[in-house]
């Protein structure tokens, strides 16, 4: 009888040791667990707050402006092309608009020119005993002329499928600010000429990705504030006038 009493209590011991070793691993294991967290620094700086960025743009400006070397011109990357180009278009409205030389008598004058000087040079040379003035020839690849024959192709569609879109009704916001921009330019061409107007888009080409570039971070939050107080009065119009303009009459229903 006392051996019975021995036989079980052996096992009774053992499974309370092993619940024991048990409780022990799964308190080690925790504890393990909490010491190879690794802790928060203190020293590391809060996140930046998300910043509006005009249009919506996710990307740096040198990449939308399709990046590369018109991008660095853009932007005077370059500094020594951006001035030439900026340079020579302006030597070209002032002679044009300012002076008022006339681009017929101008094309003429320049061609009189070459070739009363490749004239001389031709001659002179037997006599100087120099080589005759080579005349460069002009050799464009068929696949370049595909190519930007494709672009233009693809553009004037794109431009089309625009006007059908907002000639057909399909959003009265982008036909209200379509014709705003065109009756802005209508003004704008009853007081300048088309050279100037030319002029003036291509100064604001090499000025405002530059100056915006320079000082994005102050400008987005200036063009949120813009945006948000246009859209306050957009809304405003479309309740009082917009809403009121009688729809047109759907489809045709079915019998």
């Amino acid at each position: 009888m006392a051996d019975q009493v021995e036989e079980t209590s052996v096992p009774r011991e053992s499974f309370i040791e092993k619940i024991k070793e048990k409780i022990h691993d799964d308190s080690s294991s925790s504890s393990d667990e909490e010491t190879e967290k690794p802790k928060p620094s203190v020293s590391d700086p809060p996140p930046k707050p998300k910043i509006w960025r005009i249009f919506g743009r996710q990307e740096p400006v040198h990449k939308i402006l399709g990046g590369g070397k018109p991008a660095d011109v853009l932007l005077w990357k370059d500094k020594k092309v951006s001035a030439g180009i900026l340079g020579t278009v302006t030597a070209i409205w002032i002679l044009f608009e300012v002076m008022g030389y006339p681009l017929l008598t101008f094309v003429c004058h320049a061609l009189i020119v070459t070739l009363g000087v490749l004239f001389v040079w031709s001659n002179a040379s037997s006599f100087i005993s120099n080589s005759r003035p080579r005349i460069p020839e002009v050799s464009i690849s068929e696949e370049l002329m595909l190519n930007i024959a494709l672009s233009i192709r693809y553009e004037i569609n794109r431009g089309l499928r625009s006007l059908r879109e907002i000639a057909t009704g399909h959003s009265l916001q982008k036909f209200l600010i379509v014709i705003g921009c065109f009756w802005v330019l209508s003004i704008v061409g009853s007081s300048c000429s088309l050279l100037t107007l030319v002029y003036v888009d291509f100064l604001m080409m090499f000025t405002i990705p530059y100056l915006y570039d320079k000082y994005e971070d102050k400008v987005d939050p200036l063009a949120e504030k813009a945006t948000i107080e246009v859209k306050r009065h957009y809304s405003v119009f479309d309740e009082k006038v917009l809403s009121k303009i009688p729809k047109g009459v759907g489809k045709d229903k079915k019998h």
